[in-house]
This record gives structure tokens, C-alpha cells and sequence, in this order.
């Protein structure tokens, strides 16, 4: 057990390394903190937390940086997190909130989180199965060609052509056929949308004449296409050039550009460590040596709102960052992008929502 001056010691040594990159001595830690003890009682305490593994010594004569194991206890320890300033949580309302769909939003997230960190941002798309279909329309663009336009309360806008096998499309049987599609999925989420198409499909013989039933269902099939495009396997990655801050990650840079590229491993890692989707949840160098990515931490939460799917948003990047700013910054994104989402879905059934609050 480390006693409560002990690991007192152990963050401020953190907290000095992580600021100055420099190994932390005894007199550094009496001259910058108030312990009211001797420098020699605060090697003491250094002594037992090198003992413990939990702080080493790079270089004889020097002092001393925390290990894989210290900056762990620091992360459990921290009484709380830093709170973003007023500044900071304005710019994420402010910043999210001009999102024009959630191509944009996600792009704008990982780009806000990267520059309140200063780390590799990553944002995993959310799952659509909860989202509520806002629009859907049918345009003829020409004899055997129809356009299927798809919204959804999120902010997606899928476009895609359907090319039919006969040049029999009219203007009035386009609008026929959109108000039925749209009369069976609009205000409805995306699972239940695509169980009522399907529904339509399977009972086309009742509503359409033989004549028409490839045309419909060529319609149907491109509709049902977009409903179930999922965006769960996605992510959005921003702030890969803070990787090349001198002294990072030494030799293992092109281990982490290469698992940065390889999505299927970070999202795969992801979903392993965000377990609990009320906390932030951090794994610190040895702890993803499993992935190649044992000089690296990883800070992640999980958003989307209640009822749906969880998707995961959090940075990484080296062992000497500053975990408590960067705890506060992803759980403030995750929240708010949580809001955001929820809020949209909110307006696509017709309610008046107001943009969230990051505070909150």
C-alpha cells in the first residue's frame, strides 16, 4: 500500500514531468509543492514508490519519471479531473454547434478534441439503428432513373440512383410511390423504417400492378440500401502532427502511424476498454501492448443517446501526457456530441429542441 504522502509525491512528479519533460528530483518537488518536509523525507518517499515500480530512475544521478505502473495509480487516484475553462466550453458549443450534417459534426469533433489536447483525436461514427428518418423523397431524373433521397434526424443526407429496368418512370408514379414509402418510414427510427419497407416488399403483389413490380422493387431495394448503411465501423481522425512533438514516442512512431491507419485495430481496441458508458476510461502503455501500441495511452468514452448502440470518441497519444486536462476534455466532447445527436433526432420527429449546453 502506498501511504497518502507517497502518492501525493507520485503526482506531483507526474504533474512536473508531464509539464517540463525533465526527470523530477527530490529539491524540485520542496521548491515547486508544500509538503512541509525535508527534501530528505521526500527521498524517502521516492525510494518506496521506486520500490514499488510505480517511479524509475532513467539515468544515474538523475531524478526520477514515472513508470507504466505510476502513471496507472495517478489515473485511479486523481481526486477529480481539470475542469475545462469557460473559454474551452464555449468553443465546443460554439465550434459543434455550426455542424452542418454528421460528416461535419464528426469532422469537427476529432479537429476540436485534437486541439484541446494536443493528442491523435479519433471518433468512431455512431450507429444509426436508433435514429429517426426525418425525410424521404423520389426524383424522376430521367426515363429509367430515379433518384432516392434519404435524411436522418443525425444529420445524414444519403443520395443514391436507382436504375430501373424499363423506361416507364412518370412524374405521377414517382410521387405515388414516395408518399407510400415515405407514409410507411418518415418519423420512424432506422430499424423500424427498414422493417416497414421490407414489409412493403414483401407485400408488393397487394399494392403495385405486375407490370411495375421489378421498377418498385429496384425503388425499395436502394431505399433500404441507405437505411441500412451503417457508420459504426467508421472513425474520424484528426491531429496526427502532434505525434511528431520531439521525444514522444521515440522509435515506436511508426507503430502508432501504422495502427493509426489500420481503423480495424483502434475501434477493435476502443470497444475493449470503454466498458462502463458513464466514465471516462484510460489504458496506459503495457495495458495495449496486446495492439502495438505499448508507448501509447489511450483516453475514450463512450456517447450516442440513451436506447441506442454506443460509439466511442477519446484521443491517444504518449505516456507523458496531461491525463486529468485531457480526461475533462473528452468526457465535456462526448457529452456534448451525446446532446448534440440526441437533439437533432429530437427535431427530426417534430420536436423543438435548442442546441446543448457543454457545461452540462
Amino acid at each position: 500500500m502506498v501511504s497518502e504522502r507517497s502518492l501525493a509525491v507520485l503526482h506531483a512528479i507526474v504533474g512536473d514531468y508531464v509539464s517540463s519533460n525533465e526527470p523530477v528530483g527530490s529539491k524540485a518537488i520542496v521548491d515547486r509543492h508544500s509538503f512541509g518536509v525535508s527534501a530528505a523525507t521526500i527521498r524517502n518517499d521516492m525510494a518506496l514508490l521506486e520500490e514499488d515500480e510505480l517511479i524509475a530512475q532513467p539515468h544515474t544521478s538523475s531524478g526520477r519519471v514515472p513508470t507504466d505502473k505510476g502513471y496507472r495509480l495517478y489515473v485511479d487516484t486523481l481526486a477529480r479531473s481539470r475542469p475545462l475553462t469557460g473559454a474551452q466550453r464555449s468553443a465546443i458549443e460554439r465550434f459543434l454547434g455550426e455542424s452542418s450534417d454528421l460528416d461535419d459534426v464528426m469532422a469537427r469533433t476529432v479537429r476540436l478534441l485534437a486541439q484541446l489536447t494536443n493528442q491523435v483525436a479519433v471518433a468512431q461514427y455512431p450507429s444509426l439503428r436508433r435514429t429517426v428518418v426525418r425525410h424521404i423523397d423520389l426524383v424522376a431524373i430521367g426515363e429509367d432513373r430515379v433518384l432516392c433521397v434519404l435524411i436522418l434526424g443525425s444529420g445524414v443526407v444519403e443520395q443514391q440512383i436507382a436504375r430501373l429496368p424499363a423506361s416507364l418512370v412518370t412524374e405521377a408514379w414517382v410521387h405515388g410511390l414516395r408518399q407510400r414509402i415515405a407514409g410507411a418510414a418518415v418519423g420512424a427510427d432506422v430499424e423500424t423504417a427498414v422493417s416497414a419497407i421490407e414489409d412493403l416488399d414483401e407485400r408488393l403483389g397487394e399494392w403495385a400492378q405486375p407490370a411495375e413490380t421489378e421498377l418498385v422493387r429496384r425503388v425499395l431495394g436502394v431505399v433500404l440500401d441507405q437505411l441500412r448503411a451503417g457508420r459504426n465501423d467508421r472513425i474520424a481522425v484528426a491531429g496526427a502532427a502532434n505525434l511528431s512533438r520531439t521525444g514522444s514516442f521515440e522509435g515506436a512512431l511508426p507503430v502508432v502511424l501504422e495502427a493509426i491507419e489500420e481503423q480495424v485495430t483502434l475501434l477493435r481496441l476502443f470497444d475493449e476498454l470503454v466498458q462502463d458508458s458513464r466514465e471516462v476510461a484510460a489504458s496506459i502503455g503495457r495495458e495495449n501492448a496486446a495492439y502495438g501500441l505499448a508507448s501509447t495511452s489511450i483516453i475514450a468514452a463512450n456517447y450516442e443517446e440513451e436506447g441506442a448502440s454506443v460509439s466511442k470518441l477519446g484521443v491517444l497519444g504518449p505516456l507523458r501526457m496531461d491525463y486529468a486536462a485531457n480526461i475533462s476534455a473528452v468526457r465535456a466532447v462526448a457529452r456534448y456530441l451525446n446532446r448534440f445527436l440526441g437533439e437533432e433526432n429530437e427535431q427530426g420527429r417534430g420536436g423543438q429542441g435548442r442546441r446543448p449546453d457543454a457545461r452540462r
